[in-house]
C-alpha cells in the first residue's frame, strides 16, 4: 500500500511539474494549420449570426476554444469539434477559467464525420477546400442555420453577409473578414397558386423563373430565399412567401 501511494503521488506531482501546453499559431493540423481568429472577428462573426441565448452553437475545428466560450458568455450553449487533444484539454481549462464551462462543451472528433444537424449556428475558419468539402453537409440542415466563417468562402455559394474589419483599424492580422450564410429552403419546383402558376429555378439562396398570371408571363426578378423565406418582383408587383412544409404560402 505504501508503495502504491508512493506511485501515485509521484504521478501526481510529475503531472503538476508538466509544462502546460501552449499552442503556437501555424501549428500543423489534421486538416488545416491552427491560426487564432482575432477576438473582434469572433465578436463580429457571432453579431452576424445574431447569437442569442436560444441558439446551439458549433465551432468546427475549435482550437482554444475562444469562439465557443465567446457563444457561451453569450449565454449560447455551444460545442467545440477539435481533433488535436492538447487543444480540446486547453479549452476545457479555458471554459473554466471563464465561467462557462456549464455551457461550453469540447470533444476530440474529426468534423468530417461529426453530426451538427441540431445546431442553429455553425462557426468556422477552415480553407476554402475544406469549406467545399462541408458544403453539401450544411445545405442539407435545417432551413435558416446560420453558418459564418472567418475569411474563407463557400466557392460559388455567395454570402448573405460579408463584413471586412480592415477598415475600422480594429484588426491588423491578415484574416479580418467575416461572412455569413443562411441555409436556404429547397423550393425549386412548379406551384399552382392564387396569384397564378409559379415557376422556380434556385441557386442556392438565389431565385430564377417565371409567374403566369391573368394570360401573361412575368420573369421573376430579385429573387431569393432566405431560410424558410422567399421574396421575388413579377410584372412590376414584390411578392413574399414561406415554405411550409412542401407547400409554397405566397403573398
Amino acid at each position: 500500500m505504501a508503495a502504491f501511494s508512493s506511485l501515485t503521488l509521484a504521478q501526481a506531482q510529475a503531472q503538476k511539474d508538466a509544462p502546460v501546453y501552449e499552442p503556437v499559431p501555424f501549428q500543423e493540423g489534421k486538416d488545416v494549420a491552427w491560426v487564432p481568429t482575432p477576438q473582434v472577428v469572433v465578436d463580429k462573426m457571432l453579431d452576424l449570426a445574431k447569437v442569442t441565448s436560444a441558439d446551439f452553437v458549433m465551432d468546427l475545428g475549435s482550437g482554444d476554444g475562444r469562439t465557443v466560450i465567446t457563444a457561451a458568455k453569450r449565454g449560447a450553449r455551444a460545442l467545440g469539434v477539435e481533433y488535436n487533444p492538447d487543444m480540446v484539454a486547453l479549452s476545457i481549462r479555458n471554459a473554466e477559467k471563464n465561467g462557462v464551462a456549464d455551457r461550453a462543451r469540447f470533444v476530440k472528433a474529426d468534423l468530417f464525420e461529426t453530426d451538427f444537424s441540431s445546431a442553429s449556428v455553425i462557426t468556422m475558419f477552415l480553407l476554402p477546400a475544406i469549406n467545399l468539402k462541408l458544403r453539401p453537409k450544411i445545405l442539407e440542415l435545417k432551413p435558416g442555420t446560420r453558418i459564418v466563417s472567418n475569411t474563407f468562402t463557400m466557392d460559388d455559394w455567395e454570402a448573405d453577409a460579408t463584413v471586412n474589419l480592415f477598415s475600422t483599424k480594429s484588426c491588423n492580422v491578415s484574416w479580418c473578414t467575416a461572412l455569413l450564410w443562411i441555409v436556404p429552403a429547397r423550393v425549386a419546383g412548379d406551384y399552382k397558386l392564387p396569384q397564378g402558376d409559379l415557376s422556380l429555378q434556385q441557386k442556392f439562396q438565389m431565385l430564377s423563373g417565371t409567374l403566369t398570371a391573368d394570360g401573361k408571363t412575368y420573369a421573376l426578378e430579385d429573387g431569393k430565399v432566405r431560410g424558410e423565406e422567399i421574396r421575388f418582383k413579377a410584372g412590376g408587383r414584390e411578392y413574399r412567401g414561406r415554405m411550409n412544409g412542401k407547400s409554397l404560402e405566397l403573398r
